[in-house]
């Protein structure tokens, strides 16, 4: 089973912004001219705002990092260890955005539950707000798109962006053919939420941004969204299918 993730780089400081050159002169002639008619934004227009949107809180962490790098030698190469990872964060999700088309980037794979570490590290939220189970060998199941880290990566971040400081709970499962990525936080504002996943078309501005990015991600890949609220917990299942 392969789902429809992420082939590594070997350098992404050196390629980072060769990358941000190309899908920016790929899609900034189309937004021009869809904010000029102001019509409202295509798909094609929506990549470069959504990359805007996940780019914010890697850059701030890196910058932060980098500012702190005149500290005691052990220090400064944790820093720049860390500052590394943020690249290669950023470089993807570069190579995610050129990918939107649908093609897949490389013949590479890594196995799901590194995508989802990956994605927990990506997003910002402290692990003593977090609890990940992979379960029925679903962390064995290689990922050879990019966009699967994507998903996981918004959803967290948003969970940490608008959660209050709530915990969540993350569970992987493999059944039947398909691989399920289930997000449980308690105190989520369901109706805005779920207006958000059932939105078609880009918003207008940034509001939404990343949970339209993940329901047009998942459906791009041939995955289901679907959602349950207890009451209480709101859980989101993302559901993604063998390749």
């Amino acid at each position: 089973m392969t789902l429809a993730a992420d082939a590594p780089i070997p350098h992404p400081a050196r390629d980072l912004f060769a990358d941000l050159a190309r899908v920016l002169r790929g899609h900034l002639p189309r937004r021009r001219r869809a904010t000029d008619a102001g019509a409202a934004p295509t798909p094609e227009d929506a990549v470069l705002r959504a990359l805007c949107h996940d780019m914010r809180s890697p850059l701030a962490s890196l910058e932060a990092v980098l500012g702190s790098l005149d500290g005691p030698p052990d220090r400064a190469r944790e820093l720049l260890a860390l500052a590394r990872a943020q690249t290669a964060q950023l470089a993807s999700m570069l190579r995610t955005a050129d990918a939107t088309g649908g093609a897949v980037r490389g013949t590479g794979a890594r196995l799901l539950r590194d995508v989802v570490l990956a994605g927990v590290a990506a997003s910002g939220l402290p692990r003593t707000l977090l609890t990940v189970e992979v379960l029925d060998g679903a962390g064995e199941v290689p990922v050879a798109d990019a966009r699967v880290q994507r998903i996981l990566t918004n959803l967290l971040e948003n969970a940490h962006r608008h959660g209050g400081g709530r915990p969540v709970r993350l569970q992987a499962t493999l059944r039947a053919g398909w691989v399920r990525l289930a997000l449980s936080q308690a105190g989520v504002p369901v109706d805005r939420v779920v207006g958000h996943l059932q939105q078609t078309r880009p918003p207008l501005d940034l509001t939404g941004l990343g949970l339209w990015s993940v329901q047009r991600q998942t459906r791009e890949l041939g995955g289901r969204l679907t959602w349950h609220d207890d009451g209480d917990v709101f859980t989101l299942t993302v559901a993604l299918p063998d390749r």
